[in-house]
């Protein structure tokens, strides 16, 4: 894989970048929108560490490996607390059930 991102560079940075505003996007955004500017400049900075990252994974550092490994753990986060809430409306039902 890292030899086929190394002849790829373009590649590397697209999925770098995409993986990398996911992880911004799910992790370290406030709930609220920035005005335009700030977003442009925010996104705008990511495309720069995005390059800064690329060379990193270009020097055989498994950076794409490590972002996918933290969007794999986002994601199995995310199933655990809707696993959570399924059986706690579960609960909720059972109980309202028994009050019956």
């Amino acid at each position: 894989m890292q030899s086929w991102f190394a002849e790829h560079p373009i590649v590397a940075y697209i999925v770098i970048f995409i993986l990398l505003t996911y992880v911004y996007n799910r992790v370290f955004r406030v709930n609220q929108k920035l005005p335009i500017g700030k977003e442009i400049v925010l996104y705008l900075m990511m495309a720069l560490g995005s390059g800064m990252l690329l060379i990193f994974q270009h020097d055989k550092l498994p950076i794409i490996q490590c972002l996918l490994v933290a969007v794999g753990l986002m994601l199995l986060v995310r199933v655990r607390y809707l696993v959570e809430a399924r059986q706690k409306r579960k609960a909720a039902a059972a109980d309202a059930a028994k009050r019956h």
